[in-house]
């Protein structure tokens, strides 16, 4: 045997209990091959994990390999009782597969036919030289060819015998690939009503993940809600705080009018004082004005005496005006201090 194409595979065989599930046969991806028997112009597909054969599955004209997804695809083996399945790392890897799988399905049946049309061939030649060889007999009872006819006879029917014996051999696989045909239409059937099943889960599913994302929306517009409550209580805190320190402020300008409200009645006090001293000024400034004008009708009066006078009153008036000034100064002095 020969490898005419290799590539590497996680392998599984169906579950013989349940026909249903699969059961890996590696743990890790293996090599599985292509084999061609000169002698016997076979196929096979052999995969081999450590020292266990895994896969020793010969193709014949009979198999199917069927794509179930985009990596994984499987065949069926009459002669083993199994169904293999084989999970690729890309979907080009799997397509290289399914083609090489069909070329050397093609292949086995070309070795078929040829192989039939020997036997058949074979078999003719046998019954012509049986025939041959009975009226060979009838003229001539004795001759030199007789023994190597009966040899030849002989050959041929130990061929007729092996012919028929392979016939039944393949009446035989015949019925153990309907057998398998009838198990893999069973299959089949539970796997389309699993498929309704699932279906219905997935619906059933499908509607629940939709009430769950409306619910998600709803919780997510009430987290939006509540960030939206937070900003706005965030910023009345600030307001308070802001309102909180104004208030502050308010009361310690209270306690310094509080404090000034204390030396009101002493600044009171004390305009009063100079209320008095002010009024008792203008008072004295009365007086003196009176006198004043009195002493101006005593000038009048005396103008005649002034003469005689005019030394003394000189000095009077040198005196008058000295007291005049400071009375103005105390005057400005009482002004500014009312002022104040």
């Amino acid at each position: 045997e020969q490898p005419i194409f290799t590539t590497r595979a996680h392998v599984f065989q169906i579950d013989p209990s349940t026909k249903k599930n699969w059961v890996p046969a590696s743990k890790q991806a293996v090599t599985v091959s292509y084999f061609y028997d000169v002698t016997r112009n076979s196929y096979r597909i052999i995969s081999v994990d450590g020292a266990k054969v895994i896969i020793n599955s010969t193709i014949t004209p009979n198999m199917t390999f069927t794509k179930t997804s985009q990596k994984f695809g499987q065949w069926a083996d009459s002669r083993a009782n199994t169904v293999f399945g084989l999970g690729f790392s890309s979907e080009q890897q799997l397509t290289k597969f399914a083609e090489k799988f069909q070329e050397v399905k093609e292949a086995a049946r070309l070795a078929r036919d040829k192989s039939q049309e020997k036997i058949e061939t074979s078999s003719n030649h046998s019954q012509v030289s049986s025939v041959n060889g009975t009226d060979d007999e009838k003229a001539s009872h004795v001759g030199p060819a007789d023994a190597q006819l009966k040899s030849e006879n002989d050959k041929l029917k130990i061929a007729l015998t092996q012919s028929a014996a392979n016939v039944k051999k393949w009446e035989m696989e015949l019925q153990t690939l309907r057998e398998s045909n009838a198990r893999l239409t069973t299959a089949l059937q539970e796997s389309a009503a699993s498929l309704e099943q699932w279906k219905r889960q997935f619906s059933v599913c499908r509607d629940e993940n939709d009430r769950l994302r409306n619910k998600i929306d709803e919780l997510e517009e009430q987290c939006s809600e509540i960030n939206r409550e937070k900003e706005r209580n965030t910023q009345l805190k600030r307001r308070i705080e802001e309102l909180e320190s104004e208030l502050r402020e308010k009361e310690t300008e209270l306690k310094d009018l509080r404090k000034q409200s204390e030396i009101i009645p002493q600044l009171m006090s004390e305009c009063e004082y100079v209320s008095e001293k002010l009024e008792a000024a203008e008072r004295d400034n009365q007086n003196l004005e009176d006198k004043v004008r009195s002493l101006k009708t005593d000038i009048e009066e005396s103008k005649y005496r002034q003469r005689h006078l005019k030394v003394e009153l000189k000095s009077f008036l040198e005196v008058l005006d000295g007291k005049i000034d400071d009375l103005h100064d105390f005057r400005r002095g009482l002004s500014k201090l009312g002022s104040d």
